[in-house]
Formats: C-alpha cells, structure tokens, sequence
C-alpha cells in the first residue's frame, strides 16, 4: 500500500461517556486504574495467548485459556467495538484490554499477501493465461525472495530494528531503523498502523514509500506486534484515557501536548480553541469527539486497507508501457493477487479487480482503436482476450462478460453435485447424449467445457476446494463419456467420411489455449487433491517457512473420494483430462497473441505432466488415451481425417512419443508419425490415397492463412522428427518409415537440413561405429535440401553444399559417385566445380576413403566428366576450375580449352579471360595463355580517365607476355591494345618496357630472332608511339575542360610526362614545342595556368 508520511486521518466515529458508575468518583471509571495507568499486551496466560497465536502447539501451554480470553477473542473477530459500547452500559476495564489485545491481525499470512506479490502457496498458473504468477522460473524466484517487503520486514524484525513500539487502543505505532547501506545513511522510519477485528485497516510510514503492497517497515511492526505481544505496551483508547483525567489533568496534559509539539499543532490547537469558546460554532453542535484509536463505528466496513488510487496507478503505468508479454506479466502478478485474496475469502480481492477493469476501460485509447479498426496491443488481449473483429463465429470477452451475468448455482443437480461425495442415482438408465448420470449412477454435468471449468475455477478461488473437486470430477466424467460416445459416433461414420475426405472441426473454441484455461483449471485442482490432505484442504500449511520456496512437489495416488473406476486416483484422473485437452482437435485462432497462447498454454501444460513420474498406473492411461486419439476421427487432433487449420500436434505428440516409446514402441511411433502432417502448408487437396487416410486434407478453400507462430510450429515438428530419429538409430525399418514421413510432411528446407545435421551427428558418435543405415537417411535428407534450395536463393546453400559433401563422403565413395553423376539435379555448375568436384579430389578425401587407384581413378573420371559439363553449361564461372580438374587426363583437358576459346568471343568477360590465361601460363602454356590474352584485349575498353582500372595489370602482363614470346607476338597485340586502351599513361608505360630490352629469343614456330632492341621508326613500336602522343593530346584537352586551380599542378606533372613520351619521336621536340603553343593560344583565358606553362616549357 502507498503510506504517507502524514498522520492517518481521524476516527470517523465520535467518542463520549455518559455517565459513571456509583461507585466511582470523576477521574476514575469502574474498574479501571488510576490516570496513565498501562499494561504489557499478555493476559495472565501468555503461554495461552501465545498458543492460539500459533506461537506455540496447544500441547505445551501452562494452562487452560480464560473464559474472558475465549470470549475477548471472539468479540474482537466480529464486533465493531462501538456496538460493544452501546451494547453493554458499562464494560470493565480489563475486557477492554482482552478486546483491544486480540483485535490486531494473529495470522502472518495477510502481512505477507498485503507485502509481496507471489506468496509461493498460490498455483502459479493461476494467473490469466496459465502466465506463471512468480517474475521468473525457480533460480530467479529464489534470487527475489530476499528482496520482497515481507522477507525484508522479516530481517529488519530479526535484526531488533523496531523500537519504541507503542499499542493505544486500535492504534500501533513504533519506529524502524533502516541500517546504513553502502550508499545511504541510516534512517528511522516512523510507522503507524490503525486495525479493527483483526484488519490492518490503514497504514502510514515516514519512507515516503509509494506502492501497492506495505513497506518492508509497515511489515517489521506488524509482525513484531503478532511474535512478540508480551513486549508491547498497551493503553485503552485514548479517549478513555483522557475521561479518566479531571479539569487539571486535562489542561496540563494539553498544555504539555501543545509544548512538545507546539511547531506543528499550536496553529491547529488555537483553531480547535476558538471554535469551541464559540457557542454557535459547528464543533459545539456535536455530541462528543473523535478518536482515532477508538476502533471502527458499526457503519465502517471491515476489510484490509487497500489503497485504490496505488492500484490505478499501478494498471495505468503497465498498459502505458511498451514491450511484449513481460510488461504484461505485472498485470499477470496483480490477477494472480486477486485470486489469492479471493481464496482468503478478501472483499478486496473483487474489488481490486473491479480497479483493473474499470482503469482498463478508461483508457482513451480502447475507444480510438476501436474507432480506427486497429487491433488492440497484444497487452490489452492479455486483459481482453479475442477482442478484435473476426469473420469467424466466436466468443469474444464480451460474449462472456454478458454470459457470466446469467450464470447461477442454483440449478439441484448442481447443488447436489458439489454439496456431496455420496450424491448417485443407480436406477438411473437414461443413456442419451445430456443425462445427469453414467451408467455407474455418477453424477454428470453438462455445459460448455469453459463455463463449467470456470465455475470450478471460482470455486477454488473462493476458498470451496472441495465443492471445486467434486464438480471438476463430475466433468472430467463427463469428458470421458462425450469422447467414448464421439468414437462410437465416428466409428459408424468413418467409412463415408473417409470416402469424401472430408472433416469439420466440432469446436472452434480449443480448451488449451482458451482464455478461461479450463483444462488447465481441472489439471491444477485434482493435482492439488493429489498432494493436500483432508485435515488441511480448507486451510494453508506453515506459511512463514514455506513463503516463496520452490519447492519439488511429490505427487501420490491419493485414495479417490467417490465417482472413479478402480484403481483410479485424482492423479489418473489430472493426466488423463490433460491428454484429452492436449489432444482435442481445434482450429487456429485468428491474431498474434491467440495463437502464441495457444502454443505457450500447450508447453505449460506439458511441462506440469513431466514433472509427473510415470508408474504402471499412468503408463495405462497414456495408452488409453493415445489409442482413443488415434482412432477419435474429427474429435481428435490426431484423428485419420483433420481440418486444414486445426492446431498442429507435434509438441504434445514428441511428448506422448517420449513417454509411450519405454513401454509401447509400435503405438509410440504410431502416433508420433500420424501428428507429423502440417496441412496447412500443403499446396493442394489430394484426389483421394485411401492408403493413406492421414493426408486427407478438407474442404476448406486453399487459401494460406494468417499463422503468426508458423515458424515455431515448424521447429516443433522438426524436433518431433528428431526425436524419432534418435530414436530410430539401429532400426532400419523405423528409420525408413521416419524419413518416408519428413520427406513427406515437412517443407522447410532449414527444418531438414537441421534434421539431417541431427541424423550425422547421431550415426557418427565416437563412441561407437557409424550407423550406416542412418547415414543414409541423413545424406537422403540432404538430398533433399539440396533439390527444394537449388533454384532458390539461400544465405547457407553454400555451407547446405560443403556438408553434403563431407556426408557422402562418410557414407562412402559409391555416395561421392553418385552425387557426382547426378550432379545437374543437386548442385549449380559453380557449386559442382568449385566445391563438390574440389573437395572429392582432394588428398584428405583420398586418405580418409582409403582409396586405391582404381578407385581414385574412377572418381576422377566422374569429376573431370562433371568438370565439362559443368563448363559447357556455365564457361564463365567454371572453365577455369575444369581446366584444373581436368589437367591431369590430355583429352579432357584439350576439351576444356576448347571449351573456353569457343566461349570466349561471346560469353566470357576479359576479367575471366585473363584469368584462365594467367592460369595457363603458370601452367607451361604460354602460347595458350597468348591467345587467350589477345581474345581478352578485344573485350576491353579502357578510357583516358581510367589510370586505376583493375585490368591494367592484366594489360601490362599481356604486353610482357607478348613481348617476352617474339616479335611477332608482340606486332600483334600491339594493335588490340591501341584499339582497347585510351589511357595516356597506360600505353606509355607499355611503351617504355618494350624499348627497354629485346623481344623474347624463341617466336612462333621457333624461328630465333634478331636480339636487337625495337626501333621506335618502325612497326609495330610506332603505331603504340603514335597512340600514346594522340592519348596525351586528347587527355589534356579532357583535363582542362574542366580544371580547377587547385589542380593546376598536378597538370603541370602530367605535362612533364607527356613531353618525356614526346621526346621518343625523332622530331618530338617540334610536336611539343606546337603542342604547348596550341594550348597557351586556345586556353589563354586561364591566365593563371598558362603562366605556369610558360614558366616550366617556355
């Protein structure tokens, strides 16, 4: 609760004594003591007191209680103390003390609710959504315990920080020292606390603290009252006090008041003065006097304090906030506060409730959204379930809302159902679909599952355990007699079913996933049964030692009351409901958030029947119900005939899979292998395959629906076939029959290529030999994944590729082979090249297959021939890798370069001509690499502006190559370099190298040359010398169409380059000379540069 660091407010109820006894003289009521006079807490049997505060077993107290203790204690349970002063004339001093002293709470279990959000005694799945009630699992509960305001309080108590505890009527008020931190000082709180028949009823604290719940100091004095009553004081109301004083004792006690605090009352108490001197005044037209530590008036209600506005506060900030389910989780915290005061049988409980409603409904935002169209905040859906506008038939929160009003418990088959563990009828013969009783004479209840389910639900809310287990038995027999009566039903129909194909779903609203929980709420009340016993099922075990530890419940077949079969418990009868629910064929909601709950009530659920040991008894039951499911037709999710969009059953199958498999292999795999279908990705209906019932598809337009969670029911379905698969290893025929079903049923290429990941790994442990049979399964998988991302693009094909290589190759060189040969229908030319045929000639490959030779020949063979293919298919990308394949085998290799100069004039860039040619020459052919070279220069085109173009190396090796070959090679490349190369300082690079030293000494068919230096006169060295001055000319001119001054020498420099290229000519001197006149007469304009010309070349 938020306290305030101001006084609590006064009594509502006035205070007066009219008259004294006989006996008694002004200053002294009957039996009273004298003025000031005070006692400690404990009566005269503090053993007693402590007893039945649960301090000590009744077994060990001194004495028997008091009548007047027995009776004080009851009074003060029930009775505003005012109707005890209006009841009774006079009322001995020592009974005021009893009622005074038993009226603040005894049990600490209401400190904690009102301290701390998760009391670990509630069932965590009580909150809305099966969301669990704790912040977080097992660990992060533990890790928060210490931080709650209760366990705070508690060690603030334990480390004797309460002082100066004080008890003045219904009034208690103390101080609590916070010790000194590593960053904050030590601070005293000062704490009041105000209670009536055994109710805080306000609380103010000095921290300045504001939450819903009490702080840790409100908490340390309330225990400190509750552990240790003989070490406080008590003083009757103080306005008894003060009728004990006369006219003296009154006006110094006033005065003395005054002066002590005249800082904060003297304004107050000259008001208070002149108000009552004043005759008319409004103070002097009442009887009496407030008293704030009178205890309540008999119109005050009696509830534990709450503070409202804290709790509006608090609704408002977690719909304000952003993010997904874990801002909702506090709203989750606070249902579950609600159910927990319910339980306790707290009006607040409503009350708090009817807070959250009423801030949900006045945030301005429902109105605009609803306005707008836009769907609500998955937050919002959390509080209002399925309130969206949908085409689909279905209950929206409102439906219920309404429905819930019209909702009674007056109906006598109902009464006498949760009323009594005896109620039967034996003579009762009527076997229709909605009798009151089975065929034993047990009591049914038919109703739409979620009503009937949350009137259990409010049954165990409001403290009625019992009434709530008797009326969940007579359900869940209902259940069982509808799903026997369905199957006898389907079983008369499934021939013409089956011949149509055809199914509808029976109940578009799914029990697990359902806003009301009802299977949850069944499950969570027989388990409940299964480990409370009778002596304690109303109550609550030891709550201080037992607060907020997780515990590991031990779950037994409890003795049943009435209304099960032999040998059956509560425990049966929680797991079997649980597979029924699971199992129940349900169409997919619309809306994000519906459908993540679905999924996360279905994993909750599991998780709760893991924890479950699994006896003969049970294993029972998971036959049962498996073969019931099995056969259930369109009332089972893993019926023969399904609706397209039904809820997937591969988490609750991997979960029957894992259980049965111990115990019943056949029908493990039977049912794993029905639940592995996903109709809803299948691309059209089949025609009709009466081999294979469990593809039928329905009627249902295909159409791909709005499945938000898609992509987790896929990875559900891949984890159920993994499953199997680890499951499988060393059974040839199960795994045949498994990968028969992937491939069949799943469609993602991802989900497979992880399966056959799982399948390597499980067939290659070290600690034993490889599984060859699921080696072939994983390497068909793989198959697989390669065929369905072939065409398509995918980030990890490249990594899909080198994996199956390394499968086949532990599968063996037969596996190699055979990729290699089929390669077109798995692999593009680059992958098959440049990955498969790579690594499958390679030494590791070799060595690892313990090949010989006419096994490595034979690979070999497969490559080079997949090698040509694969370069007649895609030159560009594989030629060079064909080449390299294929060196080794001369045909082979006169193919591949025939290959590449056929696809060099039209398909194939320079970039890879040069590098096929570069190849070979590295490889002992340089007149190939020749050719190949000058078949490159015709594709490339390099401008004037282009100094830094990546091909220029390549230009310069080709000229180089040339040039070391001949003459005659060099004459003729020279002219496709003019043609292809504009850029001035290219060529007169080129052009320098060749003058440098001679032509290679062998030329073509090897007649030697000359070994004298080109002359630059001549061809072909002056057709490049012609070409380099004209590129010069040509990129001045470019240049200085746009030049800026800070680029001027740089100019300058390039000039200076050119001239050196000029001077080659025998009369480059006069074309220069010429050539800076043209430029000085034509760009005269730029002053600045020409005189910058004119200094550097006259």
């Amino acid at each position: 609760m938020a306290e305030r660091g101001q006084l609590p407010p006064p009594a509502k109820r006035l205070c007066c004594r009219p008259g004294y006894g006989s006996g008694c003289r002004p200053g002294q009521r009957a039996g009273g003591a004298g003025p000031g006079s005070g006692a400690l807490c404990a009566g005269p049997s503090s053993a007693a007191a402590a007893a039945a505060l649960g301090l000590l077993p009744l077994g060990k107290t001194q004495s028997p209680e008091s009548l007047l203790d027995i009776a004080a204690r009851k009074v003060a349970e029930k009775w505003p103390f005012q109707r005890v002063e209006e009841r009774f004339e006079r009322i001995p001093e020592p009974v005021q003390r009893r009622i005074v002293y038993w009226s603040f709470p005894r049990s600490e279990r209401e400190i904690c609710m009102y301290s701390s959000f998760n009391t670990g005694a509630e069932d965590p799945a009580a909150a809305p959504g099966g969301a669990a009630a704790a912040p977080g699992g097992a660990a992060d509960a533990a890790a928060d315990e210490n931080r709650l305001p209760f366990r705070r309080g508690i060690a603030l108590l334990d480390g004797g920080c309460v002082d100066n505890v004080l008890q003045v009527g219904f009034h208690l008020s103390g101080t609590v020292t916070e010790p000194a931190m590593q960053s904050e000082p030590e601070t005293v709180c000062s704490v009041a606390i105000s209670f009536d028949r055994c109710k805080i009823t306000s609380v103010t604290c000095s921290c300045g603290n504001k939450d819903i719940f009490y702080c840790a100091h409100v908490v340390a004095l309330s225990l400190y009252r509750i552990r240790k009553p003989d070490q406080v004081k008590l003083h009757l109301p103080i306005s008894e006090t003060l009728f004990q004083m006369n006219r003296d004792q009154l006006q110094k006690f006033v005065q003395y008041l005054i002066t002590v605090h005249h800082t904060e009352v003297l304004p107050t108490a000259q008001k208070l003065a002149d108000e009552i001197l004043s005759q008319n005044s409004e103070i002097n037209q009442v009887h009496g006097a407030p008293d704030p530590t009178a205890g309540a008036s008999i119109d005050d209600e009696n509830c534990w304090h709450l503070d409202e506005e804290q709790v509006q506060e608090q609704v408002k900030l977690f719909l304000s906030q952003g993010g997904y389910h874990g801002s909702g989780k506090q709203l989750n915290l606070l249902f579950a506060k609600v159910r927990e005061m319910l339980k306790m049988r707290d009006s607040n409980g409503a009350r708090m409730l009817t807070l959250i409603t009423e801030q949900f409904m006045a945030d301005p935002r429902l109105s605009l959204w609803r306005q707008q169209g836009t769907a609500m905040t998955d937050k919002y859906r959390q509080l209002w379930d399925e309130l969206d506008s949908s085409n689909r038939p279905h209950r929206t929160v409102f439906t219920r809302a309404i429905e819930a009003c019209d909702l009674h418990w007056q109906d006598s088959h109902l009464q006498h159902i949760i009323s009594s563990d005896l109620y039967t009828n034996y003579c009762y013969h009527d076997d229709t679909e909605n009798s009151l009783f089975d065929s034993h004479g047990w009591p049914l209840w038919h109703e739409h599952v979620p009503t009937a389910c949350a009137r259990v639900d409010a049954l165990r809310s409001h403290g009625y355990p019992r009434e709530a287990l008797r009326l969940a038995i007579a359900i869940v027999n209902t259940l069982r007699r509808q799903q026997q009566k369905q199957l006898e039903m389907f079983r008369a129909q499934k021939k013409e079913l089956l011949h149509r194909g055809v199914t509808s779903i029976t109940n578009l609203e799914g029990w697990v996933g359902h806003p009301l929980d009802p299977i949850g709420t069944l499950f969570s009340s027989l388990m409940e049964a299964c480990r409370v016993d009778d002596e304690s099922f109303h109550g609550f075990s030891d709550f201080t030692e037992n607060m907020g530890q997780c515990k590991s419940l031990e779950y037994q077949h409890l003795p049943a009351h009435k209304f099960l079969e032999e040998g059956e418990s509560y425990l049966t009868l929680a797991v079997e409901v649980a597979l029924i629910g699971l199992g129940q064929q349900r169409i997919m909601p619309d809306g994000l958030y519906a459908q993540e709950k679905v999924c996360r009530n279905e994993e909750q659920l599991i998780s709760k029947l893991q924890e479950i040991e699994l006896d003969d008894t049970l294993v029972k039951i998971f036959r049962k119900q498996a073969v019931f499911l099995l056969e259930a037709g369109p009332y089972s999710g893993l019926g023969e005939v399904i609706h397209r969009e039904s809820v997937p059953m591969h988490t609750f199958a991997k979960y029957l899979f894992t259980s049965l498999l111990p115990h019943d292999a056949e029908l493990a795999y039977k049912t794993a292998l029905r639940a592995m279908r996903l109709l809803v990705l299948e691309s059209a209906a089949p025609s009709g395959d009466m081999s294979r019932p469990h593809h039928i598809a329905s009627v249902v337009p295909n159409r791909y629906p709005r499945w938000f969670t898609l992509s987790h029911i896929e990875s559900q379905q891949c984890e159920l076939a993994s499953t199997m698969l680890t499951a499988a290893k060393g059974d040839v025929r199960r795994l045949e029959t498994v990968l028969e079903s992937i491939q069949k049923n799943i469609h993602s290429s991802s989900h497979i290529f992880k399966l056959a990941q799982d399948a390597f790994k499980i067939a290659t442990l070290m600690d034993s030999l490889p599984d060859i049979t699921l080696l072939k399964v994983s390497l068909e998988l793989g198959l697989q994944v390669m065929r369905m991302t072939l065409s398509t693009l995918n980030w990890r094909r490249r990594e899909m590729v080198r994996w199956l290589v390394t499968c086949a190759t532990e599968v063996g060189v037969y596996a190699l082979d055979s990729i290699m040969q089929n390669w077109f229908t798995l692999f593009t030319p680059t992958e098959a090249t440049s990955i498969v045929a790579t690594t499958v000639m390679s030494n590791s490959t070799i060595v690892r297959l313990h090949l010989d030779c006419h096994q490595q020949e034979k690979l070999a063979g497969s490559a080079r021939t997949l090698a040509l293919q694969c370069a007649m298919k895609d030159p560009q990308n594989c030629a060079l890798s064909a080449l390299t394949l294929c060196e080794k085998d001369h045909i082979a290799f006169e193919t591949a370069y025939q290959i590449v100069l056929d696809a060099a004039t039209t398909g194939m860039s320079y970039s890879q001509l040069f590098t096929i040619a570069r190849y070979m020459e590295h490889r002992g052919y340089p007149m190939r690499a020749y050719k190949l070279a000058t078949l490159a220069m015709t594709h490339l085109n390099l401008s004037y502006n282009q100094d830094t173009h990546p091909a220029i190396n390549d230009v310069l090796w080709a000229c180089a190559l040339s040039h070391s070959l001949g003459k005659n090679e060099l004459a003729a490349i020279i002219p496709l370099v003019v043609k292809s190369v504009k850029c001035a300082t290219v060529l007169s690079d080129i052009l320098r190298r060749c003058t440098l030293t001679t032509p290679g000494m062998v030329g073509l068919h090897g007649r030697r040359n000359s070994g004298k230096l080109m002359s630059l006169d001549k061809a072909p060295l002056r057709q490049l010398l012609d070409a380099t001055i004209g590129a010069y000319i040509n990129t001045t001119h470019s240049r200085l169409t746009h030049i800026s001054p800070r680029h001027y020498s740089e100019f300058i420099e390039f000039l200076s380059k050119a001239r050196e290229t000029f001077l080659m000519a025998h009369d480059g001197h006069i074309q220069f000379t010429q050539f800076i006149d043209n430029l000085k007469q034509i760009y005269k304009g730029k002053k600045k540069l020409m005189m910058l010309v004119r200094e550097r070349f006259g």
